[in-house]
């Protein structure tokens, strides 16, 4: 990492070690909006995480995707639930290249969080279509689309801006309770043409997405993986520690391979994105596939090795669990971006 992102990663990580906590995330989860809007404030405000991927001509930093998945890292790590991965990185890269000075430098202060809306066949109860600049449809599993000041809604090969209030939404619970998903249902709300050409736009900004949501997970595979770790070395069985036995040991090594292999493919990614590499998707759904699947298995282990106390509600293992299952399942499976692989092969 270059001394800038080492920067902005220890920006961050002070920011949450001072002003988070389990007792935070899980006041976090039951609060009205599910998230922590005082921490989000220090972090745009202090940080400007917000701002990231904003151009530097709307008030943003300009910056690339490995600097987003720079701060997904840190936050996965603690499954820290902002409106970061939906409003910060998919509705802002799906705007990056657009003139919508207001919309843009709004998001940038983050003071307005923006969600976005698109029919696909896991997102759409009723295809979303325009008449006359008017929108009727329903979008499922919205990221943070209840909350969302403003609605970024595809429909056909258009890209429309909706008054959030001005949509029927409702927060749908889903068994990860770190992760704010919503129904929207679009009757004629009057809606702004912002673009045409949004489906590619649209896969550009998933490709951006699935990037960071890989180095999200990465993070919070390797808090697993220390919190497991730490607790192996404290809980004693027969007289030792329990991190002293051999068949441990494997485990845990195991679990520190996926851990690293999923940074890496995380990373580089990130990288083939910045660089603008012919084969960016093909890193992109390497990654995809690879985090989720490797998430999911130190979860797992991590519930296994803590024993009866990691299936308690009270810890947080139970936390990671779900955060490896629905993230794995967000943006497409790995199974998805597995046939992607192979397209992209054939």
């Amino acid at each position: 990492m270059s001394s800038e992102l080492d920067d902005l990663a220890a920006a961050v990580r002070s920011v949450i070690d001072r002003r988070w906590s389990p007792a935070a995330l899980r006041a976090a989860i039951d609060s009205a909006e599910g998230y922590d809007r005082g921490l989000w404030s220090v972090l745009c405000e202090q940080v400007g995480v917000a701002a990231l991927a904003v151009p530097e001509a709307h008030d943003g930093v300009g910056a690339g995707v490995r600097a987003l998945q720079t701060v997904a890292e840190e936050l996965g790590r603690h499954l820290v639930p902002s409106p970061f991965l939906g409003s910060a990185v998919l509705a802002t890269a799906l705007l990056a290249d657009t003139d919508e000075a207001e919309l843009l430098t709004g998001l940038a202060s983050g003071e307005r969080i923006a969600a976005v809306a698109f029919a696909g066949d896991d997102f759409a109860a009723r295809p979303i279509t325009a008449t006359d600049g008017r929108l009727t449809g329903t979008a499922r599993f919205v990221l943070d689309g209840d909350c969302a000041d403003d609605l970024l809604v595809v429909a056909g090969d258009e890209l429309y801006l909706v008054d959030g209030s001005a949509t029927t939404r409702r927060h749908t619970p889903s068994m990860d309770p770190t992760r704010r998903f919503a129904e929207v249902a679009l009757d004629g709300p009057p809606a702004r043409l912002l673009r045409d050409g949004a489906r590619a736009a649209l896969v550009r900004a998933l490709d951006v997405a699935c990037a960071v949501l890989a180095a999200e997970q990465a993070g919070a595979a390797a808090q697993a993986l220390a919190i497991t770790v730490e607790y192996a070395g404290s809980r004693v069985q027969f007289g030792r520690p329990i991190g002293s036995f051999q068949a441990l040991k494997h485990r845990m090594a195991d679990m520190f391979v996926l851990v690293e292999s999923a940074r890496s493919a995380a990373l580089a990614a990130g990288e083939a994105l910045d660089r603008g590499d012919e084969d960016a998707a093909l890193a992109v759904a390497t990654a995809k596939a690879y985090c989720s699947e490797a998430f999911s298995a130190v979860a797992a282990e991590m519930i296994q090795l803590h024993g009866g106390i990691g299936i308690t509600w009270e810890h947080d293992a139970h936390l990671y669990f779900k955060r490896a299952h629905s993230s794995s399942q967000l943006f497409g499976d790995p199974a998805h971006h597995l046939a992607r692989r192979e397209l992209a092969h054939s």
